[in-house]
This record gives structure tokens, C-alpha cells and sequence, in this order.
């Protein structure tokens, strides 16, 4: 069924119900909005009306917003035209012959919530929430929410809801008045509403016109001293990019200061605008592609069932294995936790005692749930309890014959229905179940530390990997609250390759004698979390060394085997591990530039390019020359476009089933900034062309030296730069075969 609106009448008290109707959520597509103006005409026109309930279909919502896919339609020029919203609202719902009220049930969101304003009073169960969430998309509120929020709750609590997409619970709205009922349950509801509509039909209650109101706005000079406040918070904490919460704040002052159908003009204005920005393009694909990474084809839509794993057995209880436990047992999962010895057992399971009780310590759990959860789990130094396990996750040290020998005793003790899973960040899938005849049921489970806070799942499959298997696993992920991501098997896997040269770079920069602590401030103001040296503290000097180097040995022609990350090693400047590396740390992990401490070793490692490229010195000097007066562009430019250039080989060797599901991958396993969209899309909002001409620069300023390779476009970025098609589409645009998935 389209989306639309649909109403009764009861013929006894004249009161209308209409109802927002596109399950499950009742998001507003275009369609809603035209049949949701059409009606409320004709019940505005109709004798026999004397109230007008709105509601949403369904037991889940009010409304939840805009409906987002449509949205893009809209960014692109694609979409249906929208009707007027804001006038629609503005003479139909607000101020309309006929009084009108929201009744909510469930969530009142966006544009949802936009609705629930323009009516003149609210009615909501306790469990509602309502809010204005837009900015989480890159966009402002666009249907009047920057101009009604403020006259309801006050300009400060608006400021907040906008600048935070925090909603409100109905009590807490109730008492900011944004909401005039609260009901305790479902069955109330419409009575509450019925009621309250005949009251103002009648006169015995006023009419509330949010517009219309000004007891919470105060004068223009206090409006404008609460707004700079906003714009200060604006300031401290919005990345350099992102302009839509100041241009937010812009129209929220405008009718504040200068009424209502100027502020509206302005939000229509400013909505108009950042609609069209990148940020809202990277965000909006962020939240969208999140919801398909489960999505795979050949394996979700094969009409088969996911298994519900009821219990995990976990092998190893360090940082990880406890950490998946704790993610396991917090949703109700049964876990049995193995370890070599009784002393390495309590450790492992005291650090699932301790991330729950640091859960409890700040009060997002009971006592009661923390005893709960810790029933579910048992430890064992033997294989006792496997015989229960739906799926066994291993989480040893990354050793191929310790695995090897793992996979074989589990294939004896394990259920021939039991999936067998590693959560190995680098070693061949296929290599780990090599000394087994179960090759159709070992998948990779690679998560990311802390495992029971991190949301990525990268879920590796090989060629060999039943499809029943996949979507087990991909259920998995979910019902512990992950995001899963199903990629193929190769060195790296998805994320790990796709980063390799984002060290790389920042080393070769170093080596050319780029200040270190430059380069990380550069890449921090990006939208990174951390530059790549702080991040190389962070996971390990010595884990950079084993991993890089599967890398130079796998990708020979596109790698820049640096002596820096050997020298830091053999310093003993091995990162957080030691609270020493690029960064000295103090008791509790505060860094502070290492400075002088490694003076040495950088000036050993660039001498060390400088002895590999002796025949070509005079180039290597013309070349250093031009890196040390690169702008921070260039910087950026430097070190993320061969990730950009990796991420191309990923999506055409079909590693990934979508180019999406990479950029998803990216931005929750190593915090790409959403606002940017991941590799992919930032690439796409910039250009392949732009894309592969910048790195095609670099190729040709390090050719002479023997380096050119490392920044030399690969096929595929190059074919969708002439094609004039985006990376995201060039496999099916270009016709090129996925090789994996």
C-alpha cells in the first residue's frame, strides 16, 4: 500500500481521525505529505467536523521523520516536488476553522515531531518521545521545527534538543511544554485526545498556536545573548566543516528577533541550502548504509532462516575474548570461556566482571541485571560445555599452528551443526581451518577492541563458507548489537587493507622530514580521531611491524617499506604498551609529543631512505624539498588518498558486496568522520577524476626515487574517472565481475 493519510469520522461528536500511514514508522514520504494535505482540507471543509485528531498508523509511531530515502531522491533532483510543508501546516493544522491535536504513541521525530508542533495541543503516552534529530543528518529542521520549538520549550532547551538530536521523554515534554497530556498507556490515548479537541471545539479550552506564542522568546536583545551562547558551543565542539548547526542557530534567531513568517522564510532558506551540502550528502549515506550492511545478495535474499545462537564458547579470555563475552552475555547470550589454565581463566573472567561492573558503577545497569548477565557465563580449562555451543568464536594469539591446532580439536568436540569462527585480524581464513574436513562452516568473526564497545563486526568469508553460515553469523552480530559487515577473504581482510597506507604515508612523510606531530595534528582536524603515529602508539609499535609487514609482503608494488616502525621497536618504544612511543604517556594514557626521545631514531630512519635511493639523491632532495612546504591539504591529500585508491581495489575485487558497506566499515572500526562519508563517498563527492589526477601527481613526483607505485591509480579508479561513473557504481556501470561476493 502507497503512503498516505486515511480518516474516519464519528458521527456522534463530529471529532476526525486522521492517520499517518507508512508502516513501520509512519515516515513521511511525499506521497504522505500530498494525501496528509489533501484530507486535511476536506476535514477543515467538512460541516460535519468539529475536531481533528491526527495520529500515526500502527502500534510504533507517531511519525519518525521524513522518510530518508526519499530525501536523497530530494538532494539529487530526482524526487517527487513536495507540497508546500510549512504553509500547509501553517493554514490547515495550526490555524485551520477547526482545532487540532496530535496524539502520540510511540516516537514523534524530525518531521514527525514538526507535524506534532503545528497542532494545537499534544496528547502522548508516557513512553513517546519527541525531538528534532535533524542535524544528526547534516540538515536543520525544515518544516517550521526551528520557529515552533523555541515558542513551545524556550530558544535555550531548543537550542539544546536541535544542536544535540536529543529527544525528550512525554514527561519531561510535558513539563517544557511541548506536550499538554500525558497518558499512562495505549488504550488512553485517543480518549485524552477526544476529549481535549472538544474542549477547545467548545471553547472551554483555548486553542494553542505555537506560531502565535511569545512568553518563552523574551526580547530580541535576550534572544540574541542566549543565541551566542549556542554559537560558542557551536564553536568548541563542530568540526571546521560543518555549517549547518551555526546556520541552525541563524534562523532560530531570526524569528526570534524579527517574528515568526521571517524565521520560517529563513529556515526555508537555510534548509534549501545545506540540503545541497556535502556534509548532509556523507551523513545521510552514513545513516542509510548503515541499515544495509546485513543486506547481502545471494545469501539474505536466498529464502533461508537465521539460527538464534543461544550459546557462544569463546577460546581465550585477554582484552578481546572477555570483551566478546561481555558483548555476548549483556544480550542474553550463554558463554562458555575457555583458557589454557585455572589463573588465566580468572582473568578472563574477572575482566567480564569488571566491564560489567563499570557499566553499573555509572549507573546504565542494575545490580540485578549485572548478576544476571554474569549467570550466563561459565569458564572451563577443557572443552567441557562446547557440546552446547552454537557457534564458537576463537580468540587466541595470532599463531597459524596454534590455530590450526584449535580447529582441529574443535571439529572433534563440537556439535557438525556448530559454526566455527576466529577473530584473526590478519591470518588467511582458509589457512585456519587448513587441518579440517569444516571448511563449509569457519567464518571469520573479527571484531574490534574494546569487542563489547565497538560496533563493527567484519564477518570474513571464503569461498567455501555455507550461506546458511553467513546469515547465522550476520544474526549474530545483530542480536549482540553489532553492525555487521560480511567481506571476502584476503590480507586484511576489508578495513585492515584499506588503512595499510594510511601508516605508510604518514612514515614516508616522516622519512622525508616531515615534522611528526604536524602530520597527526593535520589528520585529527581532518575528522580522524588520531593522526597514524598516535595510532600506531595505540595498537602497538610491534603489532605495526608484524602486520605492515604482511603487507609488503603481499602488495609488493604498492607499499613503502619504511625502517621507521623496526627502529621505534628495537628503541623500545613500543607505544601505550610501555608509555613510550611517538607519544610519552603518564598514569593515565595522557600523551605528550615524545620530541627529542626520538629524535634519533626518525633521523635514523630517514637516513635510511636516503641510503636506498643514493643513485637518484639529487631527485630525493628535489622531492623533499616539495613535501616539507606541503600545505595541510596537501598532508590530507597525501596520506588519504592512497586509502582512497585501496578502498577502489576492494569494491572492484567485489571484497565488499556494496561500496557502502566499506564506508560503513570504515567510519565504525577506524572513525572515519561521518560528515566526510568514508572513503568511497568522499571520493564520489570530490570526483574520481579529481581523485586519480591528485595521485597521479604524487605517482609522478616519486617515480624517480622508485615510489611511484605506492601512490600509482589502480585500474579501477582510473576506469571510473574516464568513464565520468562513481566508485560506488562502477562495478555495475563498468561491467566489471565480483570476484568474491
Amino acid at each position: 500500500m502507497a503512503p498516505s493519510t486515511y480518516y474516519s469520522i464519528d458521527s456522534q461528536s463530529g471529532v476526525a481521525l486522521l492517520y499517518l500511514s507508512n508502516p513501520p514508522v509512519n515516515a513521511l514520504h511525499p506521497s504522505l505529505l500530498s494525501s496528509f494535505a489533501e484530507n486535511m482540507a476536506l476535514l477543515q471543509a467538512d460541516a460535519s467536523v468539529k475536531a481533528i485528531i491526527i495520529t500515526g498508523d500502527g502500534p510504533s509511531a507517531f511519525s519518525a521523520g521524513f522518510d530518508i530515502p526519499q530525501f536523497v531522491k530530494t538532494q539529487s533532483g530526482s524526487g517527487a516536488k513536495l507540497p508546500d510543508v510549512n504553509a500547509m501546516l501553517t493554514a490547515l493544522v495550526e490555524n485551520g476553522p477547526k482545532p487540532t491535536v496530535a496524539a502520540i504513541k510511540g516516537s514523534a521525530l524530525g518531521g514527525g515531531c514538526e507535524v506534532a508542533m503545528a497542532t494545537n495541543a499534544r496528547v502522548a503516552t508516557a513512553k513517546s518521545v519527541l525531538g528534532l534529530p535533524e542535524l544528526q543528518l547534516g540538515i536543520i529542521p525544515g518544516f517550521g521545527g526551528t520557529q515552533r520549538l523555541p515558542r513551545l520549550v524556550g530558544i535555550q532547551k531548543a537550542m539544546e534538543m536541535m544542536l544535540t538530536s536529543k529527544p525528550l521523554k512525554a514527561v519531561e515534554a510535558k513539563n517544557r511544554g511541548l506536550v499538554d497530556v500525558v497518558v499512562a498507556n495505549d488504550d488512553d490515548l485517543l480518549p485524552a485526545a477526544k476529549q481535549l479537541a472538544l474542549a477547545m471545539a467548545n471553547g472551554t479550552t483555548p486553542r494553542t498556536c505555537a506560531l502565535s506564542k511569545t512568553d518563552k522568546i523574551g526580547p530580541p536583545m535576550a534572544a540574541r545573548a542566549m543565541v551566542q551562547l549556542g554559537r560558542m558551543q557551536v564553536a568548541k565542539n563542530t568540526p571546521p566543516g560543518m555549517k549547518h548547526p551555526s546556520m541552525c542557530l541563524d534562523a532560530i534567531l531570526v524569528g526570534a528577533t524579527e517574528g515568526p513568517e521571517a524565521g520560517i522564510k529563513k529556515e526555508a532558506e537555510v534548509f534549501a541550502e545545506v540540503v545541497q551540502h556535502d556534509v548532509s550528502k556523507s551523513l545521510v549515506h552514513v545513516f542509510l548504509s548503515q541499515r544495509l550492511t546485513s543486506k547481502i545478495r545471494g545469501v539474505t535474499d536466498s529464502g533461508l532462516r537465521p539460527r538464534p545462537m543461544k550459546c557462544v564458547a569463546i577460546i581465550g579470555g585477554g582484552l578481546m575474548g572477555s570483551g566478546i563475552a561481555t558483548a555476548c552475555v549483556l544480550n542474553g547470550i550463554d558463554v562458555v570461556l575457555k583458557e589454557v589454565n585455572q589463573k588465566f581463566l580468572e582473568g578472563g573472567m574477572q575482566r567480564v566482571a569488571a566491564n560489567l561492573m563499570s557499566s553499573v558503577k555509572k549507573g546504565r545497569m542494575t545490580k540485578e541485571k549485572y548478576e544476571q548477565c554474569m549467570s550466563r557465563l561459565k569458564g572451563t580449562i577443557t572443552y567441557e560445555g562446547f557440546d552446547r555451543a552454537d557457534m564458537v568464536i576463537e580468540a587466541a594469539l595470532e599463531d597459524i599452528g596454534l590455530k590450526q591446532k584449535i580447529f582441529a580439536e574443535l571439529e572433534q568436540v563440537c556439535r557438525k551443526d556448530c559454526i566455527l569462527s576466529t577473530n584473526t585480524s590478519t591470518i588467511d581464513i582458509n589457512v585456519v581451518g587448513a587441518k579440517t574436513n569444516a571448511i563449509n562452516r569457519i567464518i571469520g568473526n573479527h571484531f574490534f577492541s574494546p569487542a563489547h564497545i565497538m560496533k563493527l563486526l567484519e564477518i570474513i568469508k571464503t569461498d567455501s563458507t555455507d550461506k546458511q553460515v553467513i546469515l547465522d553469523t550476520i544474526a549474530f552480530g545483530k542480536a549482540i548489537k553489532k553492525v555487521p559487515v560480511v567481506v571476502g577473504n584476503c590480507t586484511g581482510f576489508a578495513v585492515n587493507r584499506v588503512f595499510f597506507p594510511y601508516t605508510m604515508a604518514a612514515c614516508l612523510l616522516v622519512d622525508l622530514g616531515v615534522d611528526p606531530y604536524r602530520i597527526d595534528k593535520v589528520i585529527k582536524a581532518f575528522g580522524m580521531p588520531m593522526g597514524p603515529l598516535r595510532l600506531a602508539d595505540l595498537v602497538g609499535i610491534e603489532v605495526g611491524v608484524h602486520v605492515g609487514g604482511q603487507f609488503v609482503q603481499n602488495f609488493s608494488d604498492r607499499t613503502y617499506a619504511s625502517e621507521l616502525m623496526h627502529r621505534m621497536r628495537d628503541g623500545d618504544r613500543l607505544g601505550e604498551k610501555n608509555k613510550k612511543g611517538f607519544y610519552n604517556y603518564d598514569a593515565k594514557r595522557r600523551a605528550t609529543p615524545a620530541g627529542r626521545d626520538v629524535e634519533g631514531i626518525l633521523a635514523a630512519s630517514g637516513a635510511a631512505l636516503d641510503a636506498k635511493a643514493a643513485n637518484t639523491a639529487a631527485q630525493l632532495r628535489q622531492i623533499k624539498q616539495k613535501v616539507r612546504s606541503f600545505s595541510d591539504k596537501d598532508i590530507v591529500d597525501f596520506i588519504m588518498l592512497p586509502v582512497v585508491n585501496e578502498s577502489s581495489r576492494v569494491v572492484a575485487e567485489g571484497i565488499v558486496d556494496k561500496a557502502s558497506d566499506l564506508d560503513i566499515a570504515s567510519v565504525l572500526s577506524m572513525g572515519f568522520p561521518p560528515y566526510r562519508g568514508g572513503p568511497i563517498k568522499m571520493a564520489d563527492l570530490r570526483g574520481a577524476a579529481s581523485v586519480r589526477d591528485r595521485l597521479a601527481s604524487f605517482a609522478a613526483m616519486f617515480t624517480p626515487v622508485g615510489l611511484g607505485g605506492f601512490f600509482e591509480p589502480c585500474d579501477y579508479l582510473q576506469s571510473c574517472a574516464r568513464a565520468g561513473v562513481t566508485l560506488a557504481d562502477g562495478r555495475s556501470a563498468l561491467g566489471t565481475q565480483m570476484a568474491r561476493l
